[in-house]
């Protein structure tokens, strides 16, 4: 049975949006008895809020989305992303790069850089040891994988095909800290994850992570539904600004964690769309046992929204 997790990071409280894919991801996982897991993302530590650790359980709590044990946290697993990091040095598959973030930005716009405007082109990969030491006097390296001009694909239960050629990502950023892939992958081959659900922006980073799972000799997940994300009125992502995006603000407006699932469950087609979706009073567990006998995944792939989703103003403004 595929196992399946969910990983907010824990900077603020979760949104309509991410309660939605935290949904979705639950539904994968228990439809078939599978386990669920939760991780926090919590490298970025200027930006974690220690008290989103708590908010954020509670809320999915409220929903009945309830995980296994035990709750994984990234700011406890530094000792293994070192050594993940001094395997990859160990088979010369990363090199320092000291580019700053203009710097790539011009290099791959230059006009006769390959692949002009997107890649980062490899400038720091073949400078000599001369060179390093004299560019480490300026700036401290970031590390990059070497994967200049792979590609990789994956065939995602809800996008479909996706096919990326590949630049030399960061795998470890000049502060030290695991970048986002190095992280994400050897958290979840840790973890035997097998099935990924997260938001549609991250379709690419499927591929970059297969390098890194065949650069570690690791197992892959078998499968992932990257989920459409929810917008704003404006078109935007959802974000604090846009109005009452959480479940307290929701709270606050007179519905309960109920009514939010019954939101989310008709976003995704599991009850009836209508204007105002209500739980008819139903707990929160209960109303969760019946999406969930609803949920079959093919069905769910064939009829899902493949284009994000666009909130009413007037639900945002006054619930």
């Amino acid at each position: 049975m595929p196992t399946g997790r969910y990983a907010p990071s824990p900077t603020g409280r979760l949104h309509i949006g991410n309660l939605r894919t935290a949904l979705i991801a639950w539904l994968y996982a228990r439809h078939d008895g599978s386990r669920f897991l939760l991780r926090y993302e919590d490298l970025d530590h200027q930006a974690v809020r220690p008290e989103h650790y708590r908010t954020q359980a509670e809320d999915l709590r409220a929903l009945g989305l309830e995980w296994d044990e035990p709750v994984l946290r990234q700011s406890d697993q530094q000792h293994v992303y070192t050594e993940v990091l001094a395997r990859l040095a160990d088979d010369d598959l990363v090199y320092p790069c000291y580019c700053s973030r203009r710097e790539v930005r011009e290099a791959a716009s230059a006009p006769n850089a390959p692949h002009a405007g997107h890649h980062y082109p490899g400038t720091c990969a073949k400078l000599d040891s001369a060179t390093r030491a004299e560019r480490a006097l300026v700036r401290p390296a970031a590390l990059r994988i070497r994967a200049q001009g792979l590609v990789r694909s994956i065939d995602d239960a809800l996008t479909g095909y996706t096919e990326v050629e590949l630049d030399d990502f960061v795998v470890q950023r000049n502060d030290g800290t695991p970048a986002y892939h190095l992280a994400v992958v050897t958290d979840d081959a840790e973890a035997g994850i097998e099935f990924v659900v997260r938001g549609d922006d991250l379709v690419e980073s499927a591929c970059r992570q297969l390098v890194l799972y065949e650069s570690l000799g690791l197992q892959p997940p078998q499968g992932y539904a990257h989920v459409p994300l929810v917008l704003a009125p404006d078109g935007n992502r959802l974000a604090k600004r846009h109005g009452s995006v959480t479940l307290a603000d929701r709270r606050n407006h007179g519905e309960s964690p109920s009514d939010v699932l019954a939101f989310l469950a008709a976003s995704i087609g599991l009850l009836p769309d209508d204007d105002h979706v209500r739980s008819d009073g139903a707990p929160a567990y209960r109303l969760l046992e019946w999406i969930l006998e609803a949920f079959d995944p093919e069905r769910f792939a064939r009829a899902a929204p493949y284009e994000p989703t666009l909130l009413a103003s007037d639900y945002l403004g006054n619930g």
